[in-house]
């Protein structure tokens, strides 16, 4: 201990001192990115830090037999693990790993359908930013931009911040300076503009910052950058103190994390941060595809991508979609048609439980004729205003109108029309109406409760994923977000072939006369992850280490 402690500082006075000449055998040994990317897997597994992981690697026999290195070894560095972690990100390397998975799956055997069915689902990922009001969020964005422009001066932030008078946006909390009545509505608001007019001003004071510096310097990038995210936060400020709700729209609700996002599971389910969306093979349990959502983005935002991503990932034909009603509007099903894709989703009741609803009338729309629950089919179909879809294209909106004296004379007028006497039923004709027409057909059928069956497929993957630790982030943003939950599905996938496929009772009682404490992953999943290694090294990644040009 003693002997490497000294060569250890030796070779670090070497690189340091002036005129020394450096070691011929200084420097770390190159690592393969097998290696590094097991560890991740293994990490992920066991949900530990990235230090965890180097002391497991050096110190735990069982992460020495899945990783395949001697007793006595210690084969990376933490700074060596982050930065094969960086670079994966950074060359959009992150669905190598997952792929390889599939393909293992594949080759033992258990993948074996060329047809598969995806059935999709979300749940929710709390952000890793810290959450805070429209006060400090903004006062936030205030100081990041104070120490943009400090650094330019080459002064510290205090300083800067002294000599224009912005003392108070160094404190912990905005609020807990500002001598406010907060019970006063009005206090509050003329609080908050004072915020927002100190944060044009100082924005305005930039400007001539970012003009006199290189655009293609890093710094003038980390200007620019505050500059946006504060600008982002006074018009979401300003919106916040119109809108009535108290919350703008698509409102940034983090500063340390910008795609944060307000995201609600149901009513009475709110969480801050993203939203992860799943393909599931209900056949073989498998995870086919992954993606990540905002926050606040609906369900089924990237429902074909999703499906087509299943198909590149096992190289099979999905020949059916699943979800839930949140899949099953009108445009996500027009999009799937134009694809010539099927999908299955339930449609969304409508109407008031005391009101006949939409459904009890039966709307022909070869003839274009509408028939009310009383037979009534004598109607006017008229246009009511136009309608955008998401490619911003305009479309007219249409309704079957019943004359208001023969719905008088009705005797289901009661159940049917809420407004006053001398006024009919008016029945809209959604854009997608055949299709929703067909969609319930199915619904009604008893060849639906197959589908009704495949559901909980995606939902016990996402409880397994949960299990993983995707529901808290580990990182900032959603590009490294996306990666967690790339990693967390690898594991499960590997861990569900190895189960299914029988390695694990057999490498246990192989494994059990050697190393009998030894826990049930460690004993079986490591075939499966040297195997994936092999074939993350082939791929493309050479055992040079992680200084690569992948």
């Amino acid at each position: 201990m003693v002997f490497w402690l000294v060569t250890e500082v030796s070779c670090f006075a070497t690189k340091i001192l002036p005129g020394s000449r450096r070691c011929p055998d200084n420097g770390r040994p190159s690592v393969p990115p097998s290696l590094l990317a097991t560890a991740l897997l293994l990490q992920t597994h066991d949900g530990v830090s990235d230090q965890e992981a180097k002391d497991r690697a050096d110190y735990d026999l069982r992460w020495k037999v899945a990783l395949g290195v001697d007793v006595d070894g210690r084969p990376f560095a933490k700074s060596t693990l982050q930065l094969f972690r960086a670079q994966l990100i950074l060359k959009e390397k992150l669905g190598m790993v997952f792929r390889q998975s599939l393909s293992y799956a594949r080759e033992q055997g258990y993948l074996t359908s060329r047809r598969l069915r995806a059935v999709l689902d979300t749940t929710n990922i709390l952000g890793r930013g810290a959450v805070k009001d429209s006060y400090n969020l903004l006062a936030d964005g205030i100081r990041q931009w104070m120490r943009g422009l400090a650094e330019n001066d080459v002064v510290a932030v205090e300083q800067w911040a002294h000599e224009h008078g912005m003392e108070r946006y160094l404190a912990p909390s905005i609020k807990g300076e500002a001598a406010v009545d907060w019970d006063d509505e009005q206090a509050r608001q003329a609080f908050l503009q004072g915020l927002v007019t100190e944060g044009e001003r100082l924005l305005d004071l930039g400007q001539e910052v970012i003009a006199h510096n290189p655009a293609n310097n890093e710094q003038s990038e980390r200007i620019r950058h505050a500059g946006v995210l504060l600008r982002q936060l006074i018009e979401h400020a300003e919106r916040t103190e119109r809108t009535e709700a108290g919350v703008a729209k698509d409102r940034v609700v983090s500063v340390h994390d910008p795609e944060m996002r307000h995201g609600r599971k149901s009513r009475s389910k709110r969480f801050d941060g993203h939203k992860p969306a799943i393909a599931v093979d209900p056949d073989s349990q498998l995870i086919t595809a992954v993606g990540l959502l905002a926050g606040n983005a609906p369900d089924h935002d990237g429902a074909l991508e999703l499906t087509e991503a299943s198909e590149e990932n096992t190289g099979s034909t999905v020949e059916e979609t699943v979800g839930n009603c949140a899949y099953g509007d009108g445009e996500t099903r027009q999009q799937f048609a134009d694809a010539n894709r099927k999908l299955v989703a339930k449609v969304a009741g409508r109407g008031c439980r005391d009101q006949l609803t939409k459904d009890q009338f039966r709307i022909d729309l070869d003839q274009m004729t509408c028939t009310c629950p009383a037979g009534q089919i004598t109607c006017t179909l008229i246009r009511q205003g136009y309608w955008q879809d998401r490619a911003g294209e305009r479309h007219s909106h249409w309704a079957f109108a019943f004359d208001g004296m023969i719905c008088a004379a009705c005797h289901l007028r009661p159940e049917c029309i809420k407004a006053k006497r001398g006024k009919g039923r008016t029945v809209h004709v959604h854009p997608q109406e055949r299709l929703l027409q067909e969609a319930r057909a199915l619904q009604e059928s008893p060849a639906f409760q197959e589908y009704r069956q495949m559901r909980p497929a995606a939902e016990h993957r996402l409880a397994r994923l949960v299990q993983l630790g995707i529901r808290q982030a580990r990182y900032f943003g959603r590009k490294k977000t996306l990666f967690q939950l790339l990693m967390a599905a690898t594991v499960a996938n590997l861990t569900l072939v190895a189960t299914k496929t029988g390695q694990i009772r057999a490498k246990s009682r192989q494994l059990d006369l050697i190393f009998s404490r030894f826990s049930t992953f460690t004993k079986s999943i490591w075939v499966s992850l040297s195997h994936l290694a092999t074939r993350f090294d082939s791929a493309g990644l050479q055992k040079s280490g992680f200084r690569l040009s992948f």
